[in-house]
């Protein structure tokens, strides 16, 4: 009974033991230490990208240096409001007596609009002719056929050729002598006129870039469960509905994270047009623009600068509020079974 007792005794004081508490001290100290390492990268960040965008808005509301009418002399411009967005938006020029007037046709004021049609219109062509010849691209790579690796290598290589190179070599293609006219018998200028002109950078920028889309798309291709075509074989699904039922919905996240890189890449074109016809014949974007206004005063290449950053900022905007939406949602394509 003693025995009985005490060891009833005992196990009515044994207390449950609370479990125990992380301590915050290693996570405050994990936290220092990760704070730590990205600072630098921070720092260097805000130094390479923050600091070059703050400073464009400011000098973009700087007048750009003139000549003193009393003195000759080159005297700072000072502060200029809207001026410099105005010349731009509004093509409105300043006349050798100060008054305001409508910028003269081929001068640099007056281009800004039809830069950014050209802009805009190489942006949607190459865009959309690349993400078509790089999905069926993609596929082709996808297949588990002999030699897929040296297609691969063969379809990687326009995108391996620097684009100064590539639109040297492009000059060549569509030289009035070139292979372009020798293959298709035909005598067009294609550097020498407006259409031609830009049909032919709009050619070389999807012969280029077009494995970029195709390799970013295969990713996606490649994370696709084979099961999933099984079953849609054994449900009676043709080929045209697993592709869009299936490949689609599922390769979706890639597909838009390429078409924002190529169309973000795009709207800052410069090398290849300003190399192969040098922005002549209508074929002028923003970023050749901005590069001739700096010849003629840094401030109004500022406004300019911080026009052509708003305009990728909303189409990036555009892309994740609306295309980018549901890019992570884990779903699964809904196959219909075949009567």
């Amino acid at each position: 009974m003693a025995v009985a007792a005490g060891s009833s005794t005992d196990t009515t004081d044994q207390k449950p033991k609370k479990p125990a508490k992380i301590g915050t001290t290693e996570s405050q100290s994990q936290g220092r230490r990760a704070a730590f390492l990205v600072t630098p990268a921070v720092v260097l960040l805000a130094i390479v990208i923050v600091y070059p965008i703050v400073r464009g808005v400011i000098m973009s509301f700087q007048a750009d240096a003139g000549l003193d009418p009393a003195t000759g002399l080159f005297v700072d411009g000072g502060f200029a409001g809207l001026s410099n967005y105005t010349h731009w938006l509004l093509q409105q020029c300043t006349a050798p007596g100060g008054v305001t007037v409508t910028c003269p046709p081929g001068s640099l004021g007056a281009q800004f609009w039809p830069a950014t049609f050209v802009t805009v219109f190489f942006t949607v062509v190459s865009v959309s002719i690349e993400t078509v010849l790089g999905m069926w691209f993609a596929l082709i790579m996808n297949r588990k056929i002999r030699g897929r690796g040296l297609l691969r290598a063969a379809i990687l290589i326009p995108w391996a050729i620097p684009t100064a190179v590539t639109a040297k070599l492009a000059g060549f293609v569509f030289a009035f002598a070139g292979i372009f006219n020798a293959v298709l018998h035909t005598s067009i200028l294609w550097t020498g006129d407006v259409w031609p002109a830009r049909f032919a950078i709009i050619l070389t920028d999807v012969w280029k870039t077009t494995p970029f889309m195709a390799l970013l798309i295969l990713a996606g291709l490649q994370t696709i469960p084979a099961d999933v075509y099984e079953a849609a074989n054994v449900d009676g699904a043709t080929k045209w509905q697993q592709f869009t039922r299936i490949t689609l919905p599922l390769v979706r996240p890639a597909l838009i994270v390429a078409l924002l890189f190529r169309t973000l890449d795009v709207l800052r074109i410069y090398d290849l047009p300003a190399i192969l016809t040098g922005g002549a014949n209508g074929t002028t974007t923003l970023s050749i623009l901005v590069v001739d206004q700096i010849r003629q005063g840094f401030n109004s290449a500022a406004a300019l600068s911080t026009l052509t950053f708003l305009l990728v900022f909303f189409v990036a905007f555009l892309f994740i509020k609306f295309l980018g939406a549901n890019v992570t949602a884990d779903h699964q394509p809904k196959i219909e079974k075949v009567k």
